[in-house]
């Protein structure tokens, strides 16, 4: 398959290069010192999963460059998935897809409301990974895995032959019965957890340890879990089982990727996290009290990163 990786952080550069290593046609989309040392000395990946190099890389800034390709891997952050639509369109033809893999679960509406709904796909994935520097991708944590469905939910060829592709490339990939589900459960570790973890600013393993963090957390996911309900996605306790069963199972001194952004003083997806669960939640009318205090609690850093809140003097 011939696959653009749209936005090549830690999300994108890691699954794009396991793609590309197994023999798949990759182009990464990417800008900077990034882009450059993907071009000079191609794409290194250290990995729990095995240390690899793609060399040569293709990359380039402009997606105009590149043309329609089989299929879109969409790796930026949440707030730049609608400029990141826009940019995307020379690369988007009559049979092309789209998947985004971000944080949250608005990313495919965001998408199809500038590319159509037949071209996108949900998408997820799950794994612990950064830029450790240009064109270094750093996995530190969690079985890498990706799962991506037809919005209706529809078998289909295109999505069969992207997990194939995966398959190839050794990557534990799924096409969920209900990619929305996925999508809300992934949603209800990621937001809870990465919420906990930058108010306490603790890693996973003292969040999941000290009884009344791990009780703040328990009761995130329970707020998610209603919200969810009232929206008519089928989330369960069985779900907040798996979700407290895979935090649990990281290791102690795992990080959220909101949670490192915030603490490092970067802009993050606090919007696209506990935000979004607050406004849902109000949208529909379930109180989201734990949701609502960490989103306001981070939001002045939030704000500080993105230069509208100005340090006092």
């Amino acid at each position: 398959m011939r696959i653009a990786i749209f936005g090549t952080g830690g999300v994108g550069g890691y699954f794009g290069g396991r793609l590309a290593q197994a023999g798949e046609e990759v182009v990464f989309i990417a800008r900077g010192d990034h882009l450059a040392a993907l071009r000079n000395r191609g794409l290194h990946v250290e990995s729990l999963k095995g240390d690899f190099v793609v060399h040569p890389a293709q990359a380039t800034d402009d997606p105009a460059h590149v043309g329609a390709v089989d299929a879109v891997l969409v790796g930026v952050k949440a707030w730049q998935v609608p400029d990141a639509a826009q940019a995307m369109r020379s690369l988007i033809g009559p049979e092309t897809f789209v998947v985004p893999l971000q944080n949250g679960v608005e990313a495919p509406t965001q998408l199809a409301a500038v590319l159509g709904t037949q071209q996108v796909l949900g998408g997820l994935c799950s794994i612990i990974s950064f830029i450790a520097g240009p064109a270094h991708i750093l996995h530190t944590g969690a079985e890498p895995s990706i799962a991506f469905g037809e919005l209706d939910n529809r078998p289909s060829d295109r999505a069969e032959q992207l997990r194939q592709a995966f398959a190839r490339a050794n990557v534990k990939v799924e096409i969920p019965p209900d990619i929305h589900v996925a999508m809300w459960e992934k949603f209800l570790f990621i937001a809870s957890w990465g919420g906990v973890g930058a108010v306490t600013r603790a890693p996973v393993g003292v969040v999941r340890s000290v009884p009344g963090v791990r009780q703040m957390l328990l009761e995130a996911l329970h707020e998610i879990i209603q919200v969810g309900a009232a929206r008519q996605i089928a989330l369960s306790e069985e779900s907040m089982r798996k979700a407290m069963a895979f935090i649990d199972s990281l290791q102690p001194d795992s990080t959220a990727s909101m949670q490192r952004d915030i603490m490092e003083g970067r802009p993050s997806e606090l919007e696209f996290q506990n935000g979004t669960v607050v406004r849902l939640g109000r949208e529909v009318g379930v109180p989201t009290p734990v949701h609502t205090f960490l989103y306001h609690s981070l939001l002045p850093s939030e704000l500080r990163a993105r230069g509208r809140l100005p340090l006092p003097e």
